[in-house]
């Protein structure tokens, strides 16, 4: 820092007042003060150098929003804000401060170290032959340079306002990025159940690309009409996606921001079926089949021209609720395709006079152990979905085999050991992954770990997992409930049993797992308990 080219009146030598300046018209109609403002930092170990900056930039407005300005007196306090905030917008970096290549440090530090590419850095130096502009400009991520002694407060002004246009189009092209990113993720992964809420993710990054907002939310709802249920309050809105004051909202049922007056607003918007300016929100519907509702809630964006945005965000909404349909579709088929396999599980277990509870248990303890051996939910969920059918080729078992209360003959046994390869035969013709599971479940959850089982007396690890966790998982229940040849055992027998035949009849791994998980499965014992 070159003290000594400045006078006691500094700010008229740091930014000396121009006759006639040429100021650039603001690109917005008005200014609205709740608007985020834009972060300016500071960095230099003079503190009239940012006194005068402050009274330079004092009216400073870029698309309605002022200036919040900090200060750092050096590269390493400098350093330690940007850490703490990264939304920092423009760096005002003088050259030398704490040694001579401080501020020089800094904004490689700032690149390298913190990898921020997004803020806007201006060096401005009273010792320009210590860091020539050429050199300087060649060897340092930086975005303008400037000498102090050249630094009028137009040119300050000029300087500060080209670095603040800039940020903003870095900010949108690196949201628009992320949102992408997000609508990417969502679109390949449109079957499982997080794909909604990346999809919605995505929308709102996207949105605030666009309109400079803090605020925004994404609400579902179902089936009612403004005009109606209108007591029940928050109560047929889900908050899928927020950010901002609402951020807390997408975990919760109910949203203590919605006030009644939002609430309102989004009845009379899902009653219209259509998008709406309200005072300074726009409230966005997306256009779906069926009677559902997707709202996007964009706090304070009243400043913009509607008829400049109108065109965008109704391509955009329309697009949107194409995307939706698509996974309500895709949803549709998995759920109807989940329910035929759990009622025909159901139909085999009531025929053999067994609980109907029995396939939803059975399901659950499956899960439990899979997502505690480490499989991944897709897998795991494909499991406790396919076990339902374990026992399908009960169907072609005769009642006087399948329902004798005593003890089967050889005889007897023989044929209902056939039910493995029945259902196996009634499956295994399918090209559908759940199917093709749950064949497999059927042929194989009478193996035996030790090579006794049944049909193929296959053993150890070569029985496929889902039949090992399948094997475990019914033969818990099925000791545990009432069947037309027994009467349940008690608890502690059962888990004796089971201690007991591991390595012979169970996966000595899949047993410790559950020995592990004792109290998740007798909380599934309780849900699904038996009438």
């Amino acid at each position: 820092m070159d003290r000594d080219e400045f006078t006691s009146d500094k700010s008229e030598l740091l930014f000396p007042v121009e006759e006639n300046p040429i100021s650039e018209p603001v690109e917005l109609n008005t200014t609205d003060h709740n608007i985020k403002p834009w972060k300016l930092l500071i960095v230099d170990d003079d503190e009239e150098v940012h006194s005068a900056t402050r009274l330079a930039l004092k009216n400073f407005e870029f698309e309605g929003a002022g200036l919040e300005i900090q200060s750092a007196y050096t590269g390493a306090e400098a350093l330690q804000k940007l850490k703490n905030d990264s939304e920092t917008a423009v760096i005002l970096l003088d050259v030398v401060m704490e040694n001579p290549s401080a501020g020089l440090d800094c904004a490689q530090a700032i690149r390298q170290e913190l990898h921020n590419k997004l803020v806007r850095i201006i060096l401005r130096t009273g010792q320009p032959g210590s860091a020539p502009e050429r050199s300087v400009i060649i060897d340092y991520d930086i975005n303008d340079y400037k000498n102090k002694t050249e630094l009028t407060s137009q040119r300050l002004f000029t300087a500060v306002y080209t670095a603040i246009r800039s940020y903003r189009d870095m900010l949108a092209i690196d949201k628009q990025r992320k949102g992408l990113q997000y609508i990417i993720d969502a679109s390949g992964d449109f079957f499982k159940q997080t794909s909604l809420k990346k999809l919605s993710k995505g929308v709102l990054t996207l949105i605030e690309s666009i309109f400079r907002l803090q605020n925004t939310l994404y609400i579902s709802g179902t089936g009612f009409s403004a005009t109606q249920d209108t007591n029940q309050g928050q109560a047929n809105w889900k908050f899928i996606a927020a950010t901002g004051k609402f951020a807390s909202c997408q975990n919760e049922g109910v949203c203590e921001q919605i006030n009644h007056e939002i609430d309102q607003r989004l009845r009379e918007v899902a009653e219209r079926r259509e998008s709406m300016f309200i005072d300074n929100d726009y409230i966005g519907y997306f256009p779906t089949h069926g009677n559902k509702h997707h709202i996007v809630y964009m706090e304070n964006c009243g400043r913009y021209r509607w008829e400049e945005v109108q065109n965008l965000l109704e391509i955009f909404t329309s697009n949107v609720g194409i995307a939706f349909d698509n996974i309500y579709l895709n949803q549709e088929i998995i759920d109807t395709q989940t329910e035929i396999v759990m009622r025909l599980g159901q139909v085999v277990e009531e025929r053999s006079k067994e609980t109907a509870y029995h396939v939803f248990r059975v399901a659950e303890y499956i899960y439990t152990l899979a997502k505690a051996l480490g499989l991944d939910e897709e897998e795991a969920k494909t499991i406790k979905l396919a076990s339902p059918m374990h026992d399908i080729g009960k169907i072609g078992i005769p009642d006087s085999v399948l329902l004798k209360p005593g003890k089967l003959n050889d005889e007897e046994w023989a044929v209902m050991k056939t039910h493995a390869n029945i259902g196996y035969n009634i499956l295994g013709g399918s090209e559908r992954t759940l199917l093709k599971t749950a064949a497999i479940i059927a042929l194989t959850h009478h193996e035996r770990w030790d090579g006794n089982g049944y049909p193929n007396g296959m053993k150890g690890e070569d029985i496929p997992l889902a039949g090992r966790l399948t094997a475990l998982a019914d033969i818990f229940d099925a000791l545990g409930s009432d069947r037309v040849y027994k009467k349940a055992w008690p608890l502690d027998k059962i888990f004796k049993y089971i201690t007991e035949e591991s390595g012979r009849i169970f996966d000595p791994k899949l047993v410790s797992l559950f020995m592990e998980n004792k109290k998740s499965i007798l909380a599934i014992m309780e849900q699904y308990r038996d009438p």
